[in-house]
């Protein structure tokens, strides 16, 4: 298999950190979406990352369901098959989903010139960002998971989200959510983290908090 994609890309991350925690083996080969010649075009016609050639050469892309797919190749399941367990799980992944996606939209807006920039569109993002930090801080327990006693894509999902808001949006939220904070901590000391950092985060890795 190939894992196609950018080292920044948080939803590329997702799934390397999977990869790793699970010790599947895969290619990771860096690409560049925006390129047209590249096996991304190719192989997604959506052009986005990240994109799972198969051994079969078929693609899978998107990343719920990449993660998905590789959730089931081998080692206890990340993603509970069935059940409330399983449902607490992508209720937090959709969460952590939504925080890339509002970060993500903050980011190219805030790289558009001074005056095409949209402060209505920026001051969006950055609301759906606190509130979904705020919900967070209050549903989180006080256990080193956020579902049941091992990690889980609840766990993998948020941590990559926090870390990106870390990434890309830098502010001292931790202030406003101690308990959150606590908790992202301890989970980004996994090997799994450390090695798919992106280029440019490790001094906010490093930091103390």
């Amino acid at each position: 298999m190939k894992l196609y994609g950018s080292l920044t890309s948080p939803y590329v991350r997702k799934a390397r950190i999977l990869l790793d925690e699970k010790s599947i083996a895969c290619e990771f080969v860096v690409e560049d979406p925006w390129d047209a010649k590249t096996a991304i075009a190719r192989l997604n016609p959506l052009g986005k990352v990240p994109v799972l050639e198969l051994d079969s050469g078929e693609a899978l892309f998107d990343s719920a369901v990449i993660l998905e797919y590789l959730d089931r190749l081998q080692g206890e399941p990340m993603i509970p098959a069935s059940g409330d367990a399983r449902w607490q799980v992508q209720r937090w992944h959709a969460l952590a989903d939504g925080v890339l996606d509002a970060v993500v939209t903050r980011l190219w807006e805030t790289r558009r010139s001074e005056e095409q920039q949209s402060e209505e569109t920026i001051a969006r993002q950055e609301l759906k960002i606190a509130r979904a930090l705020a919900h967070a801080e209050s549903a989180i327990s006080h256990q080193s998971y956020l579902v049941g006693e091992r990690f889980s894509l609840a766990d993998l999902a948020l941590a990559v989200a926090l870390e990106y808001i870390d990434f890309r949006y830098p502010h001292d939220w931790r202030v406003e959510a101690p308990r959150l904070a606590f908790w992202v901590a301890g989970i980004r000391t996994r090997p799994a983290f450390s090695k798919t950092a992106p280029p440019g985060m490790e001094p906010v890795l490093n930091a103390s908090h």
